[in-house]
């Protein structure tokens, strides 16, 4: 268990971090830093805790005012990883996937929302029948790459702006046969690559429900902390209001 911020006061927002941390891994780092320096941007008092998947029960969302599923899939409980999601994103709760988190919240979707009860990610069963994520082509590991945002979405307005370049450490992405049946729900696919490649996903009309492949947070620095990890900030904040 890593914590970023611990305050002794009633009125502190608190943020879990669901995954399994490991401190050398670069971006569980980043991500505990990244709360930080939004934290300080915002002037609040944030406590960000690391929580194993395997140590989800009924009570997290308790104690805890918002969610970001962390990079480093596999997870060691899968179906608590995806009971946790399918929580926020039906409960209002703010929640924030950064890569394999990003993987794992198209999946909850796939199962819960769209009804393929058997939809699967390659790096618990490569060999499922329905796979909607899948192992790249190419590996973005250790890549930064050109993103296009969709005009008048969340992420679009977080950044101020229709294009960035980002980060990446995954190996998995969404699985492109599956890409129309991901768009015809409420969900919106609004960022992508320069091949036009799933690369951002969120729920409109949620105080923050959010999916990046890409890591921002390996991007923040105290000085300027990342305008996506901020915004998460500050739902959560708004939350616990």
């Amino acid at each position: 268990m890593c914590c970023a911020t611990i305050y002794a006061t009633d009125d502190m927002t608190a943020i879990a971090i669901l995954g399994e941390y490991t401190a050398t891994f670069a971006p569980h780092v980043a991500t505990t830093a990244a709360i930080e320096h939004a934290r300080m941007r915002l002037h609040a008092k944030v406590d960000a805790e690391w929580i194993s998947t395997a140590a989800v029960d009924e009570r997290l969302f308790e104690r805890f005012d918002a969610v970001w599923i962390a990079p480093g899939s596999p997870y060691k409980d899968l179906e608590l990883t995806l009971w946790a999601i399918q929580y926020a994103r039906e409960r209002g709760v703010p929640c924030f996937g950064t890569c394999g988190g990003f993987q794992h919240m198209v999946l909850e979707y796939a199962r819960n929302v769209l009804g393929f009860r058997d939809a699967q990610h390659a790096e618990y069963d490569p060999y499922a029948s329905r796979l909607f994520v899948t192992e790249l082509a190419c590996s973005l590991a250790g890549r930064e790459m050109r993103l296009s945002f969709v005009a008048g979405s969340r992420v679009a307005a977080i950044y101020g702006a229709l294009e960035a370049t980002e980060a990446y450490y995954c190996n998995f992405g969404v699985n492109p046969e599956h890409v129309p049946l991901l768009a015809a729900g409420p969900l919106r696919i609004t960022g992508s690559d320069a091949e036009g490649e799933v690369r951002v996903i969120e729920l409109p009309g949620h105080p923050f429900f959010l999916g990046t492949l890409f890591v921002p947070q390996t991007r923040s620095t105290p000085e300027v902390p990342h305008p996506l990890v901020t915004a998460f900030v500050d739902a959560a904040v708004r939350a616990r209001r």
